[in-house]
């Protein structure tokens, strides 16, 4: 790559780094997929780990330059800032204590950030974190995969039309198993950081998985919650962060909800669901069978939707892929999520504004989320007072 012309530098793939994600971690293999189905990045550069050796060896693995495999993030970010053809954008995909101070090493140079949620471990980081990005001519894109499901555009774009009338009911749930007994004591990693506060945060469940499911009802809502009261339990002998929460929801304008979540729940596997309901209709989602949406106008017949399908629109013909009939799902939501970065990227490579079109979740919903969290376990430790949600950044 040393040996290219800046014009082919500007006008090949993006050229991505990655932070976390080396052998062993999941969600890293799912970015470096997502980021390679659409063909838009290629990763050149990782600290793949926070212990050098594995850094290292995860990069050889990765058939990563040895000289672009970093023992440490803050070294990635001066060696490739300074590279004519270093990296234009950074994955970080570790456990959430460390977004924070990876993420302001990257946007203080310019470097475009493609972020896993929740945004950071505490809402005082993640108000300095704003505070960085604005000051930075960088993108900075959050990774709620689920807001690039096209039925869930297909949902959202309905709403926005009125289709359901004024919104009334709203309830979201996330539903899963594997923390039924203690895994963080049995050697399981992910199941380790999750439960650990220095790592994770304030919340357990509700930060791990609640925030997709408050993310997701916000996203295609659009509803901005006023108070919430919540309810989170450590069902799990000796368990530090919360395993289950129970959330009612205020939102401005008068609409009602509840969520859910769970990883406690024998029987549940990934169980995201959605309902919405107005006064002309409603609407009704499972992440599980993620291609059909179920929409009833009031006194009618539920009618079904189907990705490509009859009834569906441009919005979620834009974000699909595969022919109709075919599963598409996790894999390819952040897939698209690395699309509508890469369409945004490409216009600031070109000097252009980022089309109108190009949706993604940013630092604004990560903020959000994180104030969402905290609200949550505040409102439990005060016997599940009414706490205020504060608005989000720029709203």
């Amino acid at each position: 790559m040393a040996g290219e012309s800046m014009s082919e530098l500007q006008t090949g793939p993006i050229r991505l780094g990655m932070v976390g994600g080396g052998n062993d971690a999941f969600i890293g293999g799912v970015h470096r997929i997502a980021a390679r189905i659409d063909g838009q990045f290629q990763l050149v550069a990782g600290a793949l780990s926070s212990t050098p050796e594995k850094a290292r060896a995860s990069g050889r693995a990765l058939g990563l330059d040895p000289e672009r495999s970093y023992d440490d993030f803050a070294t990635m970010a001066e060696r490739e800032s300074a590279r004519p053809d270093g990296i234009e954008a950074v994955s970080i995909v570790t456990p959430n204590h460390v977004h924070f101070a990876a993420a302001c090493e990257f946007l203080k140079r310019g470097i475009h950030v493609i972020c896993d949620k929740p945004l950071t471990s505490t809402l005082e980081d993640a108000h300095k974190l704003a505070d960085v990005a604005a000051s930075s001519d960088a993108l900075f894109i959050l990774t709620h995969n689920y807001t690039g499901f096209p039925m869930i555009r297909q949902a959202r774009e309905m709403i926005a039309a009125g289709e359901l009338g004024a919104l009334r009911v709203v309830q979201a749930e996330y539903a899963q198993d594997w923390l039924t007994e203690a895994q963080e004591d049995q050697g399981n990693q992910q199941a380790q950081w999750r439960t650990d506060p220095a790592r994770s945060g304030a919340g357990g469940c509700i930060g791990d998985i609640g925030t997709h499911a408050f993310n997701l009802l916000s996203f295609v809502t659009g509803l901005q919650v006023d108070t919430l009261s919540a309810d989170l339990q450590s069902f799990v002998a000796g368990r530090r962060l919360d395993d289950n929460a129970h959330v009612m929801l205020r939102f401005l304008g008068g609409a009602r909800g509840m969520l859910w979540s769970s990883q406690v729940a024998p029987g549940n596997e990934n169980g995201l669901r959605l309902r919405i309901y107005g006064a002309k209709g409603g609407l009704e989602w499972a992440q599980e069978d993620p291609n059909y949406l179920w929409y009833t106008p009031f006194g009618e017949p539920k009618r079904l939707i189907t990705r490509n399908g009859a009834g569906s629109g441009p919005s979620a013909a834009r974000v699909s892929r595969i022919p109709a009939g075919h599963p598409e799902g996790y894999l390819e939501g952040f897939a698209t999520i690395y699309a509508e970065a890469a369409r945004a990227i490409q216009a600031r490579r070109s000097g252009q504004a980022v089309p109108d079109d190009v949706i993604f979740p940013t630092i604004a919903d990560g903020v959000q989320g994180v104030a969402f969290i905290e609200a949550c376990v505040h409102s439990s430790r005060e016997n599940s007072a009414w706490i205020s949600l504060p608005s989000a950044p720029g709203s």
